[in-house]
């Protein structure tokens, strides 16, 4: 087992540290490998950066402690993810050449010829200090894994998984960062795939496994419990809910800078079909597993249901396959890991510094800097990864979706504007969760989102309501 994982992390290590032979030494090389990355390379490295450690921990620990509703999630996340591509992926790639900029921050306070300049750093902090925390959450997955399988210290993971990010984040930046992502979607997708074979196979097959389910109480209902409304109309809620959630794919700086990175936007349909296959695919194996968990492990309250995969693989594959699966799970954290940290060194060295650092030596040390902070971050982590996942998902969705949205569909806010549709936005997500408690009826997002709208929409009735009076005078 130990052999089988130690080769894997080998071979990603290698791919990473092998770009630096096509590093063109220059900072839009280095956050955005100079513009030139092929349609399928953009697809799967995407797919393995949202299918992070959330994908293999959190969504299967909620799934196994939720049952047959959590099948919405996969429905929603898919289908507002697609819609939020069709919306705004080619306009962000297209503005990104125009603009020039290096950053997702940058390019957004650019757009159209603007220069946004205090709205920048504003969304800077916010990405650093939101994509540091959804990097520890990645980092926390990768050491649940190896606590498990390895019986290593709880913190060696979040080391382990930070030195071998640093290494190619060091060596070859973003393009360092994609060509793992391709490699570590492969060992992903394959891990998944073997462990649910496995587990429907060793429980008698598809219609046994779903008997067996049927027999724990309220597992196999299409909604989930304590719902804002009963019945059909809180699913559909929930659902809804859910598809923010997708939508929200587009304010994660870290997965949107691989479309950025694309070699020319009218193959952005290319990429979205490798995209979108495999991520299907994926997260229906990923539910699939988190469902055949709950009764393999029919005691929810002896174990954290987040560490039900890696106690699945112990329990049902041969030492060789439980290291591909514990590589699996690797390949995930450090596939969104390595995106993280290089999306906060741009904040940092781009959009925050009030002067632009090009110097490549000074982005690395911020790239290091980064890194060690999250490493940091994870071993004082207190909450689980599915926890801290969505609430970084949902702040940065609410922060900059909405200006996406609106800036792509034609929309030209004013820097005021820009900052209040962030900040109420963020605002509104952080009160939903935190203040009201109602994230776990309602993803926070989704309120969040249509605040940000909201706002652009209130702007709009305002800049009308002068030229209307004048009119009817």
């Amino acid at each position: 087992m130990l052999l089988s994982f130690l080769f894997f992390l080998a071979l990603f290590a290698a791919i990473g540290v092998s770009s630096f032979l096509r590093s063109r030494g220059t900072k839009h090389d280095y956050y955005l490998a100079s513009s030139d990355v092929p349609p399928f390379l953009v697809g799967l490295s995407a797919v393995a950066t949202n299918n992070s450690g959330y994908m293999f921990i959190g969504v299967i620990g909620y799934t196994y402690a939720t049952g047959l509703a959590s099948i919405w999630l996969m429905v929603g996340w898919i289908l507002g993810d697609f819609l939020g591509s069709m919306w705004v992926h080619r306009s962000l790639c297209r503005a990104t050449r125009e603009t020039g900029e290096s950053s997702y921050a940058g390019v957004i306070s650019y757009w159209n010829g603007s220069r946004f300049s205090t709205w920048q750093r504003l969304a800077g902090v916010l990405a650093l200090m939101f994509l540091l925390a959804y990097a520890s959450a990645q980092l926390v997955a990768g050491s649940k894994a190896l606590y498990v399988l390895l019986d290593l210290p709880i913190w060696s993971g979040a080391v382990i998984g930070g030195v071998i990010v640093a290494a190619y984040c060091l060596a070859g930046g973003i393009r360092a960062s994609i060509w793992t992502d391709a490699a570590q979607s492969i060992v992903m997708i394959i891990a998944m795939g073997i462990l649910l074979f496995a587990a429907t196979q060793s429980v008698g097959g598809l219609g046994a496994a779903w008997s067996q389910m049927g027999q724990v109480e309220g597992y196999l209902n299409w909604y989930p419990e304590n719902m804002l409304l009963p019945g059909l109309a809180g699913g559909v809620v929930f659902a809804i809910g859910w598809l923010f959630a997708g939508l929200s794919v587009i304010g994660q700086p870290h997965v949107m800078v691989r479309f950025m990175a694309l070699q020319d936007e009218n193959r952005m349909i290319h990429a979205r079909c490798w995209y979108y296959l495999w991520f299907t695919a994926f997260y229906f194996m990923a539910t699939g597993v988190g469902m055949l968990a709950r009764i393999m492990l029919s005691d929810p309250g002896s174990f954290d249901a987040e560490l039900a995969l890696p106690m699945m693989a112990q329990e049902l594959l041969h030492p060789a396959l439980v290291g591909l699966i514990l590589a699996g799970v690797f390949a995930a954290t450090m596939s969104t890991a390595d995106s993280l940290v290089l999306s906060c060194s741009a904040a940092l060295t781009h959009d925050i510094l009030p002067h632009r650092i090009d110097r490549t030596w000074m982005l690395k040390a911020a790239t290091l800097g980064i890194t060690v902070a999250a490493v940091g971050w994870a071993l004082l982590n207190k909450q689980s990864v599915f926890s801290l996942v969505v609430m970084s998902w949902s702040a940065l969705a609410s922060a900059f979706a909405p200006l996406l949205i609106v800036l792509s569909l034609g929309g030209r806010p004013s820097q005021r504007v820009y900052i209040a549709m962030s900040v109420v936005g963020l605002a509104t997500a952080l009160l939903w969760r935190y203040g009201l408690g109602w994230h776990s009826h309602i993803y926070e997002g989704m309120p969040g989102i249509l605040a940000g709208l909201a706002v652009y929409g209130g702007y709009r009735l305002l800049e009308r309501a002068p030229l209307a009076s004048e009119a009817s005078a």
